[in-house]
């Protein structure tokens, strides 16, 4: 990928990690340890559900972003918020298309661990598809609480036909198995996607991930991207700290189901008497005046499954297969974009 000095000096300041500063009270402590507690209790689960949708559904009716800015967080609340902001720009009346968003049909997979954040996974089925089709999906959210006195809020968004929805490893309570973010029984730690997958995307290095449209298939989009009189760059980064924290869950098939968080910048570069065009969207997320360059910065979920190591390894060596990580589910959102 080619890298272009100005769109380095732009991003420099930007990727600085947050740090997620929590006590440990709402734990139980045995013998000087914490003791390992399911994430949350069903009933709590689905009333969480039921408040990140009636918030969702408010804040997409008005197209205001603070009607379900403290029920979402992460990507999914980067994303989320920054498009509210940008249609209630241009649409200070509201959505007169709103439909509400139903997610019914709801199994929570809930994992247990120690201290805080805790976190679930909601499987539900949405009214935007066709149920029973090809166009059947799940969509998997994932809601986070970063302590006992905080509210649960949606961080991660997947929408992934049912047949791409693995057996979770279970104990004999039913309670799901987390993976650490530097589990070295997989094939990629989760600590390490994101710098693996934005690493990979820059360079073609590490080749761990099976070709997608999302990973091969976006390398030669951009490679082939051309309009007369305009030149491209692209800047990819980790996406980390807080809430953009990997979360895992161990499947029967000795892998996992990870989700990671990463954030992309692209800019585009017009020759003398040409300037980038610039559509609604970006306009209300603009910063600075758009002559000769424009960036967009976006930011963007992943779900992916990671296969264990000893796969990765019979891959390599020719005696098997599916050993790359599987690219299930990206969803990307513009967060911000500036003019020069």
């Amino acid at each position: 990928m080619t890298r272009h000095p100005g769109l380095g000096r732009l991003t420099a300041g930007i990727a600085a990690a947050t740090v997620l500063c929590v006590t440990a009270s709402g734990c139980v402590t045995v013998h000087g340890e914490l003791e390992v507690l399911p994430g949350a209790k069903k009933p709590e689960a689905a009333q969480a559900l039921k408040d990140f949708t009636d918030a969702y559904n408010a804040a997409d009716k008005a197209f205001d972003p603070a009607l379900d800015a403290d029920r979402v967080a992460g990507p999914l609340g980067a994303i989320n918020q920054a498009g509210l902001k940008a249609r209630q720009t241009y649409n200070p009346e509201g959505n007169k298309a709103h439909k509400p968003l139903v997610l019914d049909d709801a199994t929570y997979v809930i994992p247990k661990k120690a201290g805080w954040p805790r976190w679930f996974l909601a499987n539900t089925d949405s009214n935007r598809d066709q149920d029973g089709g090809k166009l059947d999906t799940r969509w998997l959210v994932v809601f986070v609480r970063s302590g006992p006195d905080a509210l649960w809020k949606a961080s991660y968004l997947a929408v992934v036909p049912p047949s791409q929805v693995p057996e979770f490893t279970l104990d004999e309570d039913g309670f799901a198995t987390p993976v650490k973010p530097g589990d070295d029984s997989l094939a990629v730690a989760p600590g390490e996607l994101s710098a693996t997958y934005t690493g990979y995307l820059q360079n073609g290095s590490p080749d761990v991930f099976t070709p997608s449209t999302s990973t091969s298939g976006w390398r030669e989009t951009r490679r082939t991207t051309r309009r007369a009189g305009f030149s491209y760059q692209y800047v990819d980064q980790p996406l980390t700290g807080a809430t953009f924290a990997p979360l895992g869950l161990r499947t029967e098939d000795g892998g996992a189901l990870v989700f990671f968080s990463s954030k992309h910048f692209e800019r585009q570069t017009a020759a003398k008497g040409l300037r980038p065009e610039v559509n609604a969207d970006v306009k209300a997320l603009l910063t600075g005046e758009v002559n000769s360059s424009l960036t967009k910065e976006r930011v963007s979920s992943q779900l992916v499954h990671v296969p264990p190591r000893e796969a990765a390894a019979g891959s390599e060596s020719g005696s098997g297969s599916g050993g790359k990580v599987r690219m299930l589910n990206r969803l990307p959102g513009l967060v911000a974009a500036k003019g020069e």
